[in-house]
């Protein structure tokens, strides 16, 4: 069988609108939870008196699992349909969502917007909405959840998705080609099978609608980027760095350079999993044996390139960052540390440009004084010493970072633009 394409997915809304339920119940139906397992949260749920909880907690299961450090059944998190393969990138909380996008960690192929028909737009809604879009998420399907509180009733599907329409519209969505489906997570509406109680609707079901997703194309066409993850040197054969390939195309034969060391050699030979390969593809693994590098050369946290194009040295760059927590406020002169890719290299920051409206995108407030938990900011930051970092609208793997201090990551950013160092 070939291999289906494969699309990341989140799950997004306000808080209650039932996005766990809605993933619990899908994955219940798909096979990927059993009956046996199904019937202990229901009746855990019953005697808690929570009976409509059961689904969500297929997903909290998993957020307890994995707070107590054990290792989850993978099976969980996947899904298939017949036409695509999915990983579910579980964004419970809303700042787990925004860090989960913007570090790129698990970058959202597509979203599935979960809103309440009976309560309409809230907060969250728009803020996710938003953030989606700013954080590049094209493919949006919306879920108009709980259809059995207003006796599925049309009239009450339309207003919201009228008002869900001129929303989206609005921070550039083209609503028009986005599917609209009325569920009832709870009572498995809409989700993989027709409702025989929205005979009015003649729409797809949530399943048809994942099924018109596709996944993104590798970006084979661009510059290559490999960040080096580590450098192996190994007695007869040399310098063998190790490393994910982000975009372009490895092959042997290939001049490359590293950046920010310099180092120039040439590809010999490129292998994953013991087996030597022609070429490597962005998502492919890969160790590479170059001639002409030595153990000084290169190391984690560089990255290899093109001789003609090589990776960008930065000596400053502006981003946009949220700030997920912070125990007081960031000023001018903060250094903490910045994951980027395969690099950790503290960077300070030099200014503060402007503070935006994470509802609108609008300019809240011109250079403000400090930034604080929940704002969102773009902002010039310099590196303390040599860092490779791209705009994240051309390498988005080279342009997405994390702030990390105090043992907890501070803030998350993308790379507007880049200030390129004289080497």
């Amino acid at each position: 069988m070939a291999d289906k394409p494969h699309i990341n997915l989140v799950f997004i809304g306000h808080v209650d609108h039932g996005k766990s339920t809605t993933v619990g119940r899908m994955l219940y139906e798909l096979g990927e939870v059993t009956e046996q397992t199904m019937k202990k949260y229901k009746d855990e749920a019953e005697k808690l008196g929570k009976s409509t909880f059961e689904y969500a907690w297929v997903m909290d299961e998993l957020k307890d699992e994995r707070e107590r450090g054990v290792t989850i059944d993978i099976a969980h998190k996947k899904f298939q349909t017949d036409k695509n393969y999915f990983t579910i990138i579980d964004a419970p909380g809303h700042r787990d969502f925004v860090k989960n996008m913007i570090t790129g960690t698990s970058q959202a192929d597509a979203a599935v917007l979960v809103c309440s028909v009976k309560d309409g737009i809230q907060p969250q809604t728009k803020e996710h909405a938003f953030l989606s879009k700013t954080l590049g998420v094209q493919q949006l399907i919306i879920s108009l959840n709980k259809m059995d509180q207003v006796n599925y009733g049309e009239a009450e599907y339309n207003k919201v998705k009228d008002e869900l329409t001129k929303l989206l519209t609005s921070i550039g969505y083209k609503a028009d080609q986005i599917p609209f489906v009325p569920t009832s997570a709870y009572g498995g509406d809409n989700l993989t099978k027709k409702s025989e109680n929205m005979s009015w609707y003649k729409g797809p079901t949530l399943l048809e609608a994942l099924n018109t997703l596709t996944a993104p194309e590798k970006p084979v066409g661009k510059a290559l980027r490999v960040p080096v993850q580590d450098l192996y040197t190994i007695t007869g054969v040399g310098s063998v760095p190790v490393g994910r390939v982000e975009t372009g195309v490895l092959k042997s034969g290939m001049k490359i350079i590293f950046m920010p060391s310099g180092a120039i050699g040439e590809v010999k030979t490129v292998e994953m999993h013991h087996e030597v390969l022609p070429q490597a593809e962005p998502g492919d693994n890969v160790g590479f044996n170059v001639r002409g590098i030595g153990k000084k050369d290169a190391k984690r946290g560089d990255v290899a390139g093109p001789v003609d194009n090589p990776p960008t040295v930065a000596e400053e760059f502006t981003a946009q960052i949220v700030v997920l927590q912070h125990p007081s406020a960031i000023t001018v002169g903060y250094t903490p540390v910045l994951h980027v890719h395969t690099a950790q290299v503290a960077c300070t920051f030099i200014e503060l440009v402007k503070k935006i409206d994470p509802k609108t995108g609008g300019v809240l407030q011109e250079k403000p004084e400090f930034l604080q938990t929940g704002d969102v900011a773009v902002v010039r930051l310099k590196p303390t010493k040599l860092l490779v970092i791209e705009p994240a609208k051309d390498f988005p793997q080279l342009g997405r970072f994390a702030i990390r201090d105090m043992g907890q990551t501070v803030a998350a950013g993308m790379v507007l633009e880049v200030k390129k160092k004289q080497m």
